[in-house]
């Protein structure tokens, strides 16, 4: 092990355990440092200047504060893309990248999507640039979370629309139409706090994590009616949930009016997803 690579992982071993210490050393010294994984897993040290031990020094506070190592490094990986992260969005995770290996499958070309609470921008600027015959719309009600996915959307060169709005509040307009609404919204409950880490309570937006304890299902309850009126016939519903909720999720949608309503896994076999039609 070389001298960096021990230093990194002293610095860490208070806070992390030794797997999450070595993980984190790789990230450090290939990902933000450039050193190569074949000299990395050699051994071989690296020189740093003093402005990058300056810069070291930082990003293991930062970590040692607990800060998301995306939101240090101010990127996240999204199905093979590159998205600017910051503490004013959540952090994309593997399971809305399943939802979007789905609708891939099956919405058409050209259709006419929305995603609602867009955070970073990982569903609305993908889809937009895996169907660029698509027309993209994307809500959100934070403007540091529009302005970074606005940023996304530049820097990879999607063709979304983002609109600050507040789903819940919202009326709509006579005439708007879509072939396809997404959404990942805030499903964690109140009382769900107690079980998290602290990488995700003290950094990650609570405003796009979590909801009531006396009503978990209010985004969806919401999105569900907006649906029944913005929808195409034919049109369907996306949702990433709770894994708690989607036996209530499907229920709802079905009271709701919805047809052909189904809960799908994603790859750790937990309820995560509801799709439905109008």
């Amino acid at each position: 092990m070389n001298a960096t690579v021990s230093h990194i992982r002293s610095a860490l071993r208070e806070c992390y355990s030794p797997r999450e210490a070595a993980n984190l050393s790789r990230i450090v010294c290939c990902e933000m440092f450039g050193q190569s994984s074949t000299d990395y897993y050699l051994g071989k040290d690296m020189t740093l200047s003093p402005k990058k031990e300056k810069e070291l020094e930082s990003i293991l506070a930062r970590l040692c504060n607990f800060e998301p190592i995306q939101y240090v490094q101010g990127t996240a990986r999204f199905l093979e893309r590159t998205f600017r992260v910051a503490p004013g969005v959540l952090i994309p995770r593997p399971e809305t990248e399943e939802l979007v290996e789905g609708m891939l499958k099956e919405v058409a070309p050209d259709a006419r999507i929305l995603d609602i609470g867009t955070g970073s921008g990982c569903i609305s600027v993908t889809l937009s640039k895996e169907l660029p015959e698509a027309k993209v719309t994307a809500w959100d009600i934070s403007e540091e979370a529009l302005a970074i996915a606005a940023e996304n959307n530049r820097l990879l060169q999607g063709s979304v629309q983002f609109v600050r709005r507040d789903v819940l509040a919202y009326r709509p307009a006579e005439g708007e139409c879509y072939d396809v609404i997404v959404s990942n919204p805030p499903y964690v409950t109140e009382s769900e706090k107690q079980e998290m880490e602290r990488n995700v309570l003290d950094w990650e937006p609570s405003v796009a994590l979590f909801v009531p304890d006396e009503d978990p299902l209010c985004f969806y309850r919401r999105i569900g009616e907006l649906g029944r009126t913005m929808l195409a016939t034919g049109g369907r519903l996306y949702f990433e949930i709770n894994r708690a909720f989607g036996d209530a999720v499907a229920s709802m949608l079905r009271r709701q009016g919805y047809a052909n309503v189904r809960i799908r896994k994603d790859i750790s076999g937990n309820d995560r997803y509801v799709i439905a039609e109008q």
